[in-house]
């Protein structure tokens, strides 16, 4: 069909849509509120808002752990300028770094203030080598090198596990995802993290993100990870921690899915689906399906066994749009299309609305373009996705 069919089509497809979801509302709230403490220098309430959320695994609608939202929040102003300056091919100002050592040095024993300090470390080390490589390399790795040492020193006094903190397991797993050596130990310390915390999706997907690069010398390890995740969280999420671990690392390298087991990973997205019942979620999963795996535009396309298996998780948009879609949450459609991290710069957030509600709607009636070809129109509400007849 040719867009201009599909948009007339889109016209007799009822779905509420949410320009902006609780989900979104719910990150926002955390994030502000850490840059906000900050800001006024009241890290003893900071300090203790993260404590809180770690004992009580506090997460948004979504399943985004509120602790690391806060921390987030926290050093942002920093990260942004050393961001910024870099763009502009200028050296970061180090005071504002100073300005968070200073911190550290008025709360030395407090874990939450560490872990703000040693993750803005962290988010500068990859701005040096992913803004600054190009033009500068040696310099760039240097200054990378040493932020991340400073990262290490910072969370090495800190124990995740008797602190009963997975704010502080979740770092160090991203610090020792940024080298060779520490990354052996990886998927060990992930299954601790995950064992403290089971019930967020957000550290399964981290996980399978960050076996990438060691999965260039071990084929196997992420389909193998996978399945220790799975076997490890069965009690809470039956076959979804699977379907977790692989999400993301799909959508970053799609040669990863030669070793998936496609019907294990659709009974894991029925199975999170099922478990969350969040509209969030479902929207997440139903973009997966429809853009992540629609056919594979490459140079050198993968096997049949892959494409067939992409195929297959494609074809899973119909049940998930009939049997469980009930609003669009069009920033995820958008967002899901326009890969955030290859593109230098993202459109303003008006567009990506409009875009993931237009891309959306469009998929949906190809999808049933059969069915409303006759001049009726397809309505998603909580009882279901139903039809209605032309009058």
């Amino acid at each position: 069909m040719s867009e201009r069919e599909l948009d007339a089509l889109t016209k007799r497809i009822i779905l509420p849509s949410l320009p902006v979801s609780d989900e979104e509302i719910a990150r926002a709230t955390h994030q502000d509120e850490g840059q906000r403490l900050a800001r006024q220098d009241r890290w003893p309430e900071l300090s203790q808002r993260i404590r809180n959320a770690d004992a009580t695994r506090l997460t948004t609608p979504g399943g985004e752990t509120a602790s690391l939202l806060l921390a987030f929040g926290a050093r942002s102003d920093v990260v942004s300028a050393a961001e910024d300056a870099l763009h502009d091919g200028a050296t970061p100002d180090p005071e504002g770094m100073a300005a968070l050592d200073e911190v550290l040095e008025e709360m030395p024993d407090d874990y939450a203030c560490a872990l703000v300090v040693a993750l803005a470390h962290l988010d500068i080390a990859w701005a040096w080598h992913s803004i600054a490589f190009a033009k500068a390399p040696e310099e760039s790795l240097t200054r990378a090198h040493e932020h991340l040492a400073r990262a290490e020193v910072l969370l090495a006094p800190h124990d995740g596990v008797a602190l009963d903190a997975p704010s502080v397991l979740a770092a160090r797993c991203a610090l020792n995802a940024t080298s060779e050596n520490r990354g052996r130990r990886l998927a060990d310390d992930y299954a601790t993290l995950i064992a403290l915390d089971p019930e967020s999706h957000r550290h399964m997907r981290s996980l399978g993100r960050n076996m990438l690069p060691l999965r260039r010398q071990e084929p196997g390890v992420l389909e193998v990870e996978a399945r220790r995740t799975a076997m490890q969280t069965e009690d809470i999420w039956q076959a979804g921690a699977y379907a977790w671990v692989y999400f993301d690392a799909l959508a970053a390298e799609p040669e990863v899915i030669e070793m998936l087991d496609s019907d294990f990973f659709i009974e894991g997205m029925r199975n999170i689906i099922n478990r969350q019942r969040n509209q969030h979620i479902v929207n997440q999963i139903a973009a997966f399906c429809a853009i992540t795996m629609a056919p594979c535009q490459r140079k050198n396309p993968l096997s049949r066994r892959a494409e067939a298996t992409r195929a297959q998780l494609h074809d899973c948009l119909g049940w998930i749009l009939s049997d469980h879609l009930q609003e669009l949450h069009p920033l995820i459609w958008s967002q899901t299309l326009l890969a955030p991290g290859a593109t230098t710069h993202l459109p303003p957030r008006r567009a990506l609305v409009q875009k993931g509600r237009q891309t959306a709607l469009r998929i949906i009636a190809a999808r049933f373009s059969s069915e409303i070809a006759d001049g009726s129109s397809i309505a998603f509400s909580p009882c279901g996705m139903y039809r209605l007849p032309a009058l």
